[in-house]
């Protein structure tokens, strides 16, 4: 069964990896392989489509797959939408967590909360997710990604 301390543990490395790929962004070729192993490390595309809605993403609101997510972590010239300029690319300096709520059923999860984004001018934006996780052995990997900007009137 699945524990909090596990759907912690994944987003700390979640949040991590988004920063470290921010990190190489100068270095093209190790980016793109540090993106692809902590896709594959994070997300459950070796086991069929993501649910996956980014952030940043109104033309082509979804990203069900390993390379439309790389497109839309990285960007770049070969994007799958005109829109993916490269959201991990900011770069973020932190990215913490604020959970609402954890619902945890045996070998899967969904936690929903906040997330907060701080690049390196301290600029914070703050973003609404929800993730769900599904364990293989002893590995969470997400397969569902929702985030959004808060509502504003």
């Amino acid at each position: 069964m699945i524990t909090k301390n596990q759907i912690l543990d994944a987003q700390n490395k979640w949040g991590n990896g988004i920063v470290k790929i921010g990190t190489l962004k100068d270095s093209p070729k190790l980016c793109l392989e540090y993106t692809s192993s902590f896709l594959n490390d994070s997300y459950d595309f070796k086991s069929g489509d993501v649910l996956f809605k980014p952030t940043k993403a109104s033309k082509q609101q979804f990203r069900p797959t390993f390379e439309m997510a790389i497109s839309y972590f990285l960007g770049g010239k070969d994007s799958y939408c005109s829109e993916d300029d490269g959201f991990a690319m900011q770069p973020w300096k932190t990215v913490k967590f604020e959970n609402q709520g954890i619902l945890i059923n045996e070998d899967s999860a969904i936690a929903m909360g906040n997330y907060f984004f701080t690049d390196y001018s301290g600029k914070t934006v703050k973003v609404e997710y929800t993730f769900g996780y599904k364990q293989r052995g002893s590995t969470l990997f997400i397969n569902l990604h929702h985030s959004s900007i808060p509502f504003s009137s």
